[in-house]
């Protein structure tokens, strides 16, 4: 693991407590009810201080998706200027299966949880044929979620348990925070759904750590999550495509820091034909430069499923 010299009393207190969760079997060393209370609370008085951002409709953006005769739609917010650009705004506020973009909260419930101890504890993947050969070994969160590797989060998920899974999901106001009664099926088939505008405000408080969790386990997060940085830039960004239960589309969200500013995006669009899921990228890409949260030269990110 990395060292942060920075962060050195703050790792003492997150292990510290780490280490009474993993010796109370992750439970929460507050009755569940009172955390989510507590946390339900704390999200009204936010909503309340925080204005509503300022929407601009930018429909001439739809021409990318047009090109490849796909629908899809696209959010991009400016944290600092609070103003949210959206393509095909209704689709934009509807929510969808999260498909293995749900991997970041994952994370982050596993790290809180104590069920994984950091980014690099070696996670295994449970054995058996997977649908890609490279998710069939063991590694740890940093490798499986920059392959995507669902029988690795699976597997975290089951650890984690849907009472606490749930619990975190409520806490972090996830979506429609409905997670049916598979641990390990919710976010690929439902009943788990959120919107590219609501990824947006997710990614948001994430990005400025300021979700009720850690600022280890959220730092950590930041770290598996970057994708290239170069310049006055760092982009951290996350996949998913939803294909299980006659579901077909994909996503691509994450975050850009730019000149001290932070611009947070969802793309989803169909995904009939599997030489479109590159386009996520290139499409996401191509707007974020327009809209000037990326420069025109900006890298190539990593791909996933």
């Amino acid at each position: 693991m990395k060292s942060r010299t920075n962060e050195q009393p703050l790792h003492g207190q997150c292990l510290y407590r780490r280490r009474l969760l993993q010796l109370a079997g992750g439970a929460a060393l507050l009755p569940a009810a009172r955390l989510v209370q507590a946390d339900d609370i704390a999200r009204v008085v936010q909503r309340a201080e925080t204005a509503a951002p300022a929407e601009a409709v930018r429909e001439d953006l739809m021409s990318h998706f047009r090109e490849l005769d796909v629908d899809g739609c696209f959010a991009m917010l400016d944290v600092k200027a609070n103003r949210l650009s959206l393509v095909n705004a209704p689709r934009a506020k509807t929510r969808m299966v999260p498909a293995s973009t749900y991997k970041i909260p994952n994370s982050l419930i596993a790290f809180e949880t104590g069920v994984v101890a950091d980014p690099d504890q070696i996670q295994p993947y449970g054995g058996g044929k997977t649908r890609f050969p490279q998710w069939q070994r063991d590694m740890n969160l940093r490798e499986a979620i920059a392959m995507s590797n669902v029988p690795v989060y699976q597997g975290v998920a089951r650890r984690i348990g849907m009472q606490r899974m749930q619990t975190w999901v409520d806490r972090l106001d996830y979506g429609n925070r409905e997670l049916g009664k598979q641990v390990d099926q919710f976010w690929l088939r439902g009943p788990l759904a959120i919107s590219a505008v609501e990824q947006t405000r997710f990614l948001a408080r994430l990005a400025q750590q300021q979700l009720p969790a850690s600022r280890l386990s959220q730092q950590w997060v930041r770290e598996i999550l970057k994708v290239e940085s170069g310049g006055d830039y760092a982009l951290f960004a996350k996949t998913g495509w939803a294909m299980d239960a006659g579901l077909n589309h994909g996503w691509w969200v994450g975050w850009v820091e730019r000149n001290g500013g932070v611009f947070t995006f969802a793309l989803n669009m169909d995904l009939q034909r599997e030489e479109f899921a590159p386009k996520r990228l290139t499409i996401a890409r191509a707007m974020m430069v327009e809209l000037g949260a990326l420069p025109a030269q900006s890298g190539q990110a990593r791909k996933t499923s």
